[in-house]
């Protein structure tokens, strides 16, 4: 496909080799896709596992160092760089195996540490907020409602806490 590429666009110049050369650069393009999309296939199940395993233990050790202080929320970006891969390459996998993307089990970590933050100690959500790493508490807010169906409020008041 590249020489012919090449071929047409240094040896014809006429209204049909933009045409032609676009053609041949999607069928690059496709043959790139299929080859990614294949890996997918033929990947075992161990395999994607132990990046799922590696990743939710990345993402605990994350909040237990604490770094979530210092740094803020994880990110995608961060995590696949400890992993040694892409952070396309890190949610495809994830998409793959557990049908959730890297971004949306960083969400579900966060809520799930926020529900436990809100049914056991007595600050207010915005404290919450901000010892999870979030800037904003209403950023804090809208993702949890988002996710759960409820504000932290409703959810702390629903569940038994008293705000």
């Amino acid at each position: 496909m590249y020489y012919k590429t090449r071929t047409e666009y240094e040896n014809n110049e006429d209204e049909l080799s933009r045409d032609i050369i676009l053609s041949h650069i999607d069928s690059i393009l496709k043959y790139s896709d299929r080859y990614y999309k294949r890996q997918f296939i033929n990947r075992s199940t161990n395999v994607s596992g132990t990046t799922l395993k590696k990743f939710q233990d990345l993402l605990a050790n994350y909040f237990e160092t604490m770094l979530h202080q210092s740094k803020g929320l994880p990110t995608v970006n961060y995590l696949a760089d400890k992993l040694s891969i892409s952070p396309r390459y890190l949610s495809d996998v994830l998409k793959q195996e557990t049908g959730k993307t890297a971004l949306d089990h960083i969400h579900i970590y966060l809520i799930k540490e926020a529900k436990n933050l809100l049914l056991s100690s007595d600050n207010n959500v915005a404290q919450i907020a901000y010892d999870l790493g979030f800037e904003t508490p209403s950023y804090f807010t809208r993702l949890f409602k988002k996710v759960v169906g409820h504000t932290p409020v409703q959810y702390k008041q629903q569940y038994g806490a008293q705000v």
